[in-house]
């Protein structure tokens, strides 16, 4: 076993000092230009500015559909790339936003539609993926959802009822 090691040490440091020629007359010129070049561009990243990060509905009755448009703005050094854009529940839908690239002091905007059902205070996050600095941004819908007057009420259940205390 002693002989094995002996032998792996041998190579290594045969392999680690054979090099003759010395790294630094390697390096080609032209491809210290082009790479110093290519990392100035790569710190210029699109920055995406919306004109409101919040919208609040309001107080709304349940199950009445509402919809709201979110407005965005690159105010970055790149072009704006929105990949993905979703909601954090299938009550929620983004919808009509471009895949295209925006380009640098250009506005585009996308469409949240919200079916408005629930109970009392109600908030949905929509997160959008794009090519900024942190990969995700997010804006957020709200409404406080009252009981529909209308809508039917089960059996056995009076609405507004005060049932007084319970008696054993």
């Amino acid at each position: 076993m002693k002989k094995v090691m002996i032998l792996l040490s041998a190579i290594c440091l045969i392999t680690l000092t054979s090099c003759k020629e010395d790294a630094a007359a390697k390096i080609d010129a032209n491809n210290v230009v082009t790479a110093s070049e290519r990392d100035a561009k790569s710190n210029k990243l699109p920055v995406i500015t919306f004109d409101k990060k919040e919208h609040d509905f309001g107080q709304i009755v349940s199950g009445t559909p509402q919809e709201t448009v979110f407005t965005y703005t690159n105010t970055g050094d790149a072009p704006l790339v929105i990949t993905d854009i979703k909601s954090t529940c299938g009550c929620t839908v983004p919808q009509d936003w471009s895949r295209e690239p925006l380009a640098v002091g250009e506005s585009q905007k996308f469409t949240v539609k919200f079916d408005g059902k629930g109970a009392n205070k109600t908030s949905k996050v929509i997160n959008i993926t794009a090519n900024t600095a942190t990969g995700k941004e997010s804006v957020r819908i709200s409404a406080f959802i009252t009981p529909d007057p209308n809508a039917p009420t089960k059996p056995g259940i009076r609405p507004n009822a005060n049932p007084g205390p319970v008696s054993q």
